[in-house]
């Protein structure tokens, strides 16, 4: 906690006066352009990988960066995106995964997991990656491991697409939907090129 407090102190003397007028604009309206959903884990900072400013992405953090679909399993993740669709407007919607993620290891190692029934129920939300996964990954544990964390992030948006706000977006040409994954180690971001059906390099991909 003297951590957090240091830092908290640190952002009151030294940040805050510097974003005052910034915070002034957001303080009773955020119109942000994307949703980003990614997973709870630590070593993943939305704001530091996009270099965002306050108000400029409205987040979403899960384990595993799960979307139930819809009417699956009401609850924060849903009500979230359809906040962010209906009452924000956002224009685009980015589910990220990310190298080493627990969530999936889990799954993947078959883990024993009856101490944590709920984290077993919501990773269950995860098993319909298996369809996705490309099936030139490899065969070999860490490439199948690799795979699934990228195909968990099309089953994911794929569950996105059952939200009812979601779709009518997306064929109104008002939310655009993108798939990321986040390499810990290297710092790089592949995106996943649908018509390709593949993850790319983050960089080749138009940003219009």
């Amino acid at each position: 906690m003297k951590r957090l407090l240091d830092g908290y102190a640190k952002f009151r003397r030294d940040v805050f006066p510097q974003w005052k007028d910034r915070f002034h604009l957001l303080a009773e309206l955020q119109k942000p352009d994307v949703l980003f959903i990614t997973c709870a884990d630590s070593r993943v900072v939305p704001t530091m990988i996009c270099q965002t400013e306050p108000g400029d992405m409205f987040l979403c953090r899960t384990v595993g960066n799960v979307v139930p679909p819809h009417a699956c399993m009401p609850g924060g993740v849903s009500a979230t995106v359809e906040y962010a669709v209906e009452v924000l407007h956002v224009r685009h919607i980015v589910v990220c995964g990310h190298s080493d993620c627990g969530a999936i290891k889990a799954m993947f190692d078959q883990r024993d997991l009856s101490r944590l029934p709920l984290t077993a129920k919501w990773l269950g939300l995860i098993e319909p990656a298996w369809k996705y996964l490309d099936p030139d990954c490899g065969s070999d544990g860490p490439s199948l491991y690799k795979g699934l964390i990228y195909a968990n992030v099309v089953a994911q948006l794929e569950h996105l697409k059952t939200h009812p706000e979601v779709a009518r977006c997306v064929a109104e040409r008002a939310l655009a939907l993108h798939g990321w994954y986040y390499d810990i180690l290297t710092g790089s971001v592949e995106a996943y090129d649908e018509p390709q059906r593949r993850f790319v390099p983050l960089e080749s991909l138009s940003t219009e």
